[in-house]
Formats: C-alpha cells, structure tokens, sequence
C-alpha cells in the first residue's frame, strides 16, 4: 500500500505523545506506507531496515551538508566549520579522521578502568539505600564523567560537562554553533589543555595537522576545536544516557533475563546490543535529497528532506524475526541505532563501553530492582526517547 492510500495514518517526530509508545504505529508505516510523506510539514519519511540502511549508505544523493536534524534542514541553519556530522565528503572525511583516532576500541579499552571506577564509586554511595534515579544519579553521571575524561576536562570539573548539558536535549547543536562563535563553555579548557598537552581529545585536536579538502596541511582552527568539542560533549552525554537508562527499564522488566546476566557476565556484550535495537536511544536521523531516489513505495524527489526512523528499522520482523520480545540471547546483527555508512557514530565503541559497564557494576552491588513507575518520567525529542526520569527500589 502506498502514502496515498494509507489515508488515516500519521506519524510526527514533533509529537512527543505520538513517540513514546511508537512501535505499533511504526509497525504501520513499514507496512501500509512504507514511503510516508507527511503534508503537514512536508518531508518524506523511511521506516523499514532495508531503505533506512540504504539511505545511510547512499550519501552523495542524501546528504547532511543541511544537518541530519529535520527541523534544522527545514530552517535553513547554516553550521560553523568543524559541525562534520552535517558535513558531507571530502570536508566531512577530514574532519571525522582527526577525531577518529580517538575512539579507536584501543583507546576505548584504556580508558575502561577509569569508567569502571567512575560507575562503581557512584554506586557505592547507595549501598544500604532504599534506591535512587537510575538516570539521574547514575546513568548521567557516567556518560558525563566519561565524555569528560575523553575531552581531557579535569576529574574535578567533570560533573560541570552534566550541568553545562543538562536541560540541553534538543537544542544541542543550537547551542554548540552559538557557543562555538561566542568562545562558550570550553573555550578556557582549551586554553588550559594548550598549556597543559595530555593523552586525551582537546591535545589530540591542538596539535595534530591534517590536510583538509582544499589540499592544505594545517592545524584546526580554534572555531573548529570548540565546534567538535561542544558537539561530543552533548552527544555523547545525552544518548548514552539514555542507553544506560533503558537498560535499567528494560532488565527490571525482564528479571527472569537479568539473573542470567547476573549469574554470566559474557551475556553483557549482546544484552548492550539488543537494548539499542529494542529501544535506540537515537530515534531517527534525517537527510536532504539532491536527486530523486526510489525507495519501497515509490520515490523521493530531489530538493525535498527525508526522515530516516532507526527505531523503526530496528523492530522491521523482515530483518528481526519476533522484533517485539526483548530477548538477550539475540544476535542483533545489522541493528541501526549507531547510524550505516559514511556516517557511522563515530562514538560508538565509547558507548557501548559505557553500556557494558554500567550494568556490570550494578549487578555487582545491586542484581535486583524495580522501577518506581509512578516517578518514571520519559524524555522525548525530534531526534532522542529516553528516560528523564528512572527511580529504582533496590
């Protein structure tokens, strides 16, 4: 069936209420309008595994040169240098390398015992409580203090990367181009990082020299530093966040799977992975279409803007048999919440890290809880779903 004859349905990345128990209307984009066009703020829009994948892959006739933010498309926000998820090659692949090579797995794996004590000298606070907020006082802390520690933020001044990006979520990348003109947060950690050289992400952005795509060996400028690193940081805190939270929701509704986890730490890898295919923390990503492209149910035409749900993608029953149970003994292979391509997340080793670790130091103090439902609040974006809120009775 095609858009134009699926005449009751609609689906709204602006509509929280529409996205916070998403799956049986995604279930029908997939199957009754698999090419969508939503008139009201004209964008087409991809629900199944196979053209979400497809688009990602295809990013010279999709591109994010206008972000892959749909209201940022529609607005027509011009981006400072260095914002290389809303660039597109050759600028983009030089922008992505000189961060690259700081979230290599390598580097991941050197940094774990430091994330290890992070999560468990948080959790050992709570040891004798009657609970907390699983997302407030454990999961932001986490990614806050990690993205901290990859920037090269002081240990002492970690926490202020949580507060800095607190009551951010949607306004992100708004946020980090004005900073990134104005000097912003980060600025006077740059300084400091630029007399003070250690192993860790603002050295790394200082002093390395590449050539960008006019074919000019040089060194990033001081706009482009603060644009990347303002990026990262909201990134990074604000989804992995949300993963540790789902993890939280999602093993203290299946008790009978976290005591396996509890009882056989190897299940923590896949269980990581089937909690981002059964609950992305990423919704969805958009793009900008430059020439008509054909997807299942027809075709896009060129100067339009697209909305690509990895949520979606990730519970299509023609790529995930039974994609509605939550199962940790899945091989989710071919999950979408990182992004496909050329666009890959370039943190994505960091927050799977995260994830890992998370829930093994919770289970070592702590391998029974349950949500406080009445208190759980959901967070919902255009773009991120997650828990604001989480208590735990433990």
């Amino acid at each position: 069936m095609t858009i134009h004859e699926a005449t009751d349905l609609y689906w709204d990345p602006f509509d929280a209420a529409l996205n916070e128990r998403p799956y049986e209307l995604f279930r029908r984009l997939r199957d009754e309008a698999p090419l969508y066009y939503n008139e009201k703020h004209d964008f087409y829009v991809l629900s199944r595994a196979d053209d979400v994948e497809r688009a990602f892959a295809d990013h010279k006739r999709l591109i994010n040169g206008r972000s892959d933010v749909i209201e940022f498309i529609k607005a027509g926000i011009e981006f400072p240098p260095g914002m290389f998820i809303f660039e597109d090659p050759p600028r983009h692949t030089k922008h992505r390398g000189v961060l690259s090579r700081v979230f290599t797995p390598r580097r991941m794996a050197a940094i774990e015992p430091q994330v290890r004590e992070y999560a468990g000298r948080t959790l050992d606070q709570y040891v004798g409580s009657g609970g907390f907020d699983f997302v407030k006082e454990y999961a932001e802390i986490v990614s806050s203090r990690s993205i901290g520690l990859v920037l090269g933020i002081p240990e002492a001044d970690q926490l202020t990367v949580r507060e800095h990006t607190d009551g951010r979520q949607g306004e992100g990348y708004r946020v980090a181009k004005r900073e990134a003109f104005e000097g912003g947060f980060y600025a006077e950690y740059i300084q400091w990082r630029e007399d003070n050289p250690s192993d860790d992400l603002m050295t790394d952005m200082l002093n390395v020299e590449f050539e960008d795509e006019e074919g000019v060996t040089r060194k990033l400028t001081r706009e482009e530093i603060l644009t990347q690193v303002n990026l990262l940081s909201g990134a990074g805190n604000d989804t992995t966040a949300k993963l540790i939270g789902w993890t939280g929701s999602l093993l203290a509704e299946h008790p009978d799977q976290r005591r396996e986890i509890a009882e056989d730490r190897s299940l923590i890898p896949q269980t990581i992975e089937e909690v981002l295919r059964y609950e992305s923390p990423g919704m969805q990503n958009a793009r900008w279409v430059v020439e008509d492209v054909e997807f299942s149910g027809g075709t896009i035409p060129a100067e339009s803007a697209v909305v690509t749900i990895m949520a979606s993608g990730n519970h299509d029953e023609r790529r995930f048999p039974d994609p509605e149970r939550f199962d940790i003994h899945r091989k989710p292979i071919g999950i979408l919440s990182f992004s496909f391509g050329a666009h890959f997340c370039i943190g994505a080793a960091m927050a799977r890290l995260q994830g890992r670790v998370a829930l093994d130091e919770m289970l070592d103090r702590f391998p029974e809880w349950s949500v406080d439902e009445a208190g759980a609040k959901m967070q919902v974006t255009s773009t991120t779903r997650g828990w604001g809120n989480l208590p735990i009775t433990i």
